[in-house]
This record gives C-alpha cells, structure tokens and sequence, in this order.
C-alpha cells in the first residue's frame, strides 16, 4: 500500500480499511486479514499503558511500538501518531522529532492532529520527504480544549472551520484526513470536496476509509464501554478469561502440567546425583 495507491483506491471508489495496531503479533494478524493501513495511534497510552488520555504517551513510547509493527509487515502502509506537543515548537524541532520516527522507528509516515493551524507544519515536513496524514474533528490530543469526547460538526461555525481545515491540509500536501465525530453529512461533503481519501471513526458513511482501534473490533479488553460508532467483530475478553482462568485452576489443582507435558531422561539420575559424601570420598 502507498499513498498513490490510496489515491487512486478514492478515485476508483474502492474504500480504505485501517486499524490500529500497537505491537508485533497484532500488526502480523492485521495484515494477514487484509487491512490496507495500519495506525501506530496514540491511542495506545488509553488501550495498552493504562492512561486516560493520550497526552501522557511520549515519542519514545510511539518509536518503540512504531519498530514493533513495522518488523511485523510488508504490505499494508503503516502511520505513526506524532504525539501531544511533539509538532508545536519550531519547524526544525518538529522535523527533527518527524525524523527520529522515521528513523528510529522505521515509520513510513506520521499523523498529525490540526487543520488550518498546522499547515505550514505539515507541508515543511512533506517538503522534508515524510508522508502527512491529517486528522481534524476530535481531536484527542485537544480533548480539555475542546471540552471533552463530543461530536464535531453540528453547527454551521464548526462545519465551516472543519472544512477549512480539510482543505488547508490537502493543499499543504497530506495525503489523506482522518475525521473523527463528524457528523454523516458533513463527512460527506468534506469528503466530496477533497482528492485525497478521508478516514473515518465516528464520522458515518460516506468517508473513502474507516478505521477502528483493534481492541475495540475485538472486545480485547478486561472491561469494554460501548461505543455507537464501534461495531465488535469478535469478544476475546471474555475467552481470554475464561482461558486463563482454567488455566489457573488447573495449576491449582495439580492438573497441569499432566505427563503429556512432561519431558523424560534415559539416564539413571540416582547413579549420577544420588552419591554420598561418603561415596565421593
């Protein structure tokens, strides 16, 4: 999967699949089912590291899972999140931490959150030669601004700045929009109005992709909120559980490991360890 690809996968009407994957074993089963993008997504700092936002993952912890999924696959393209406050400062700053995961991480592209207020960002690093993707609507990284987890979109202010935005990032040079929480019909017509794919969560359906975080698709955690955007496509929670639970019961009760897991010598290991003291004099 490339850029160009995906461009032209807009045009020819064929949609966009993309999750998030955050170590190797996920991305390798992500590619395996097909997905054409994979997003390394901040949103790991909620899903994997326990924080209640994204705001505490640093760029170190998007580089380690970054070399993690990358070493994992070969087709699908895969997107790196740049974190909070890691493309604020000045351009050269921002290029140098664009570089590390690209570098360090072995990134292919990154995702950056902002419309109108990061283009000139955005397009210094294209220039620079890293792929852009751009997401606006909710914006995670924004979420006390903004005043929490809220659909975007629902007045004609809104409407209008997200628009905006759309199109200062297609004209900076990103090569795609996410856009989460928007509403159906203004995805639509932000989408009709870009040459470049929109990506959507939350956002209805009329975007040329979707994307969902893995563990949500999956129900693959200890406790899962419902989402009205998310559908689960499988519930491993609960058999993951449930399989470790009777694993531990079986620990318990001497059940395992049974002799079918057990591994024998040919050797008489009395004559070899059995000696006295008297014996080795």
């Amino acid at each position: 999967m490339t850029t160009t690809r995906m461009r032209k996968m807009k045009a020819d009407g064929v949609p966009i699949s993309m999750i998030t994957a955050y170590d190797y074993p996920s991305a390798k089963l992500a590619e395996e089912a097909g997905v054409d993008v994979i997003l390394v997504g901040d949103s790991l700092g909620n899903v994997v590291l326990g924080y209640e936002s994204t705001l505490p993952v640093t760029l170190e912890d998007m580089i380690y899972h970054t070399k993690a999924v990358t070493r994992a696959v070969r087709n699908p393209l895969v997107v790196t999140d740049m974190p909070f406050m890691t493309y604020h400062g000045t351009i050269d700053q921002t290029l140098n931490q664009v570089g590390r995961v690209m570098r360090e991480g072995l990134g292919q592209s990154v995702k950056m959150e902002g419309g109108t207020e990061i283009a000139r960002t955005v397009e210094a690093i294209v220039k620079a030669g890293v792929p852009v993707m751009g997401h606006i609507g909710l914006t995670p990284q924004s979420v006390y601004q903004i005043g929490g987890y809220r659909v975007q979109g629902k007045t004609s202010a809104q409407a209008q700045k997200l628009l905006d935005d759309a199109l200062s990032l297609e004209q900076a040079g990103a090569f795609a929009v996410v856009l989460e929480l928007v509403t159906d019909e203004l995805s639509e017509l932000i989408t009709s109005r870009l040459s470049i794919p929109t990506i959507g969560i939350g956002a209805g359906r009329h975007c040329d992709g979707q994307v969902l975080v893995y563990h949500d698709v999956l129900q693959y955690a200890s406790e899962s909120v419902p989402k009205k955007f998310v559908k689960a496509y499988a519930n491993l929670g609960d058999h993951i559980r449930e399989g470790i639970s009777q694993y531990v019961k079986e620990v318990k009760s001497k059940a395992f490991p049974a002799e079918e897991h057990s591994f024998h010598s040919d050797l008489e290991l009395a004559s070899v360890y059995g000696k006295t003291e008297e014996d080795h004099d």
